[in-house]
């Protein structure tokens, strides 16, 4: 028995998890409805998925080994090149849009003498989880063409070849919720709208109205029905808006639908556009969706959009694969670099101006502020020599008393103030 064993404890609500030991869990979610009416057919949902992604894959990934940053590690080779088919970008914009689209994303490492040499991204659709005893998974089992490909997970260690990314759910246990779920009635609309438009484009843009029969005109109820019938099958819904009626029996055309213009119709695929961003975590103004869309407000959402949605994610990521295979490497860290970043740039140009114009921060509070450390006399405030009382403006400063050190000290940076 080992250290491990001896001090191990099992959740005591864990086993309750599970009902069915060794059966599988799967998703109740349509991720294959998610992939096609979401990202393949809505524009909003495709660009916001691809902007996270991108984001995500744009950053420059560290490997510290505890205070020091390793230059050269076989696992900054895996990171950027995870396998002969994909570079590192490639396989991060893949496993980030899995993530986006599904609330899960799986990677799988291929194992050479005990180190993981390569690194797949596999479909969410394909991979079902199968639960154990105590709460965690016993394997994954990853299915294409009937065939099958099951995946163990050490009972002790909780060691597998398979790294199980997933975002809140509430609902569930064992799955993720993609943000696109919380987004599906604004998609839905967003996807209606569209086609209303498209179908009023390709009938005439005529709006609808009632059919009305003459004052000495009756429908007998076989007419009635078959009308009704007609009028369902061919002349009801977005794909039929707008299309011309063929008309019969003393039957009259009274207009009474309102223009598209009328109906809102723009405001409302706009506005389910933006519930959209808004489920994803992308300023509408990042998308191109019609607003205020300034340049200072474009700056500010660009900065929001990687301060609220792009660095957490990056920092959950970056946990997440160094939990997975750090301890492989020799427990490794797997840290992001966000100096590069073009919106966290201007921000801190911003604050380093600020901590220079002040006239009430020391010079070490200043460092700090710049992420510097201290130094040696530098709780000191300085201020602009400049800058003193007009009647003192001819006052002998002594200068044959003030060492060079101080000269330099007025000269270059000002009065220094104990």
């Amino acid at each position: 028995m080992g250290l491990f064993d001896i001090f191990k404890k099992e959740s005591r609500t864990s086993s309750i998890l599970v009902m069915n030991t060794g059966q599988p869990v799967w998703t109740p979610r349509d991720y294959k409805s998610f992939a096609k009416e979401g990202y393949s057919q809505n524009v909003v949902v495709y660009q916001a998925v691809n902007k996270i992604a991108e984001s995500v894959a744009a950053i420059d990934w560290e490997v510290w080994k505890g205070d020091t940053q390793l230059t050269e590690s076989p696992l900054l080779d895996l990171l950027a090149q995870p396998n002969p088919y994909q570079s590192g970008h490639a396989f991060m914009v893949d496993k980030i849009s899995y993530l986006m689209i599904a609330g899960n994303s799986y990677e799988e490492q291929i194992l050479v003498n005990g180190t993981p040499r390569e690194l797949y991204t596999l479909r969410p659709d394909r991979m079902k989880i199968i639960p154990s005893e105590n709460g965690s998974p016993s394997s994954y089992v990853y299915e294409v063409n009937n065939r099958k490909v099951v995946f163990e997970v050490d009972p002790s260690t909780l060691e597998s070849d398979i790294n199980h990314t997933k975002l809140f759910n509430p609902l569930d246990d064992w799955y993720g919720m993609a943000p696109i779920e919380s987004g599906s009635f604004a998609v839905d609309q967003h996807n209606e709208a569209m086609k209303w438009i498209q179908g009023l484009l390709q009938n005439s843009a005529r709006p609808s109205g009632a059919l009305v029969v003459g004052d000495k005109e009756t429908l007998s109820d076989d007419a009635f029905n078959r009308l009704k019938k007609q009028i369902e099958e061919q002349y009801s819904g977005s794909k039929n808006a707008g299309r011309p009626m063929l008309l019969e029996g003393g039957l009259d055309w009274k207009q009474m639908g309102l223009s598209p213009s009328d109906m809102g119709i723009v405001d409302t695929k706009n506005s389910a556009a933006r519930d959209i961003s808004l489920a994803y975590g992308v300023p509408p103004q990042l998308l191109g969706i019609p607003g205020d869309s300034t340049y200072s407000n474009y700056a500010e959402a660009r900065l929001a959009f990687w301060e609220d949605t792009v660095i957490p994610l990056v920092k959950y990521v970056a946990a997440n694969m160094t939990n997975w295979l750090g301890p492989k490497f020799g427990d490794l860290v797997i840290k992001p670099n966000f100096e590069k970043i073009p919106a966290i740039a201007d921000k801190r140009s911003k604050l380093w101006d600020m901590a220079d114009t002040s006239t009430d921060l020391t010079i070490n509070e200043r460092r700090e502020i710049k992420g510097f450390e201290p130094i040696d006399g530098g709780d000191v405030i300085l201020i602009n020599a400049s800058q003193i009382p007009l009647g003192e403006s001819s006052l002998d400063l002594g200068m044959d008393d003030i060492d060079e050190k101080a000269l330099a000290q007025i000269a270059g940076y000002g009065t220094k103030v104990n």
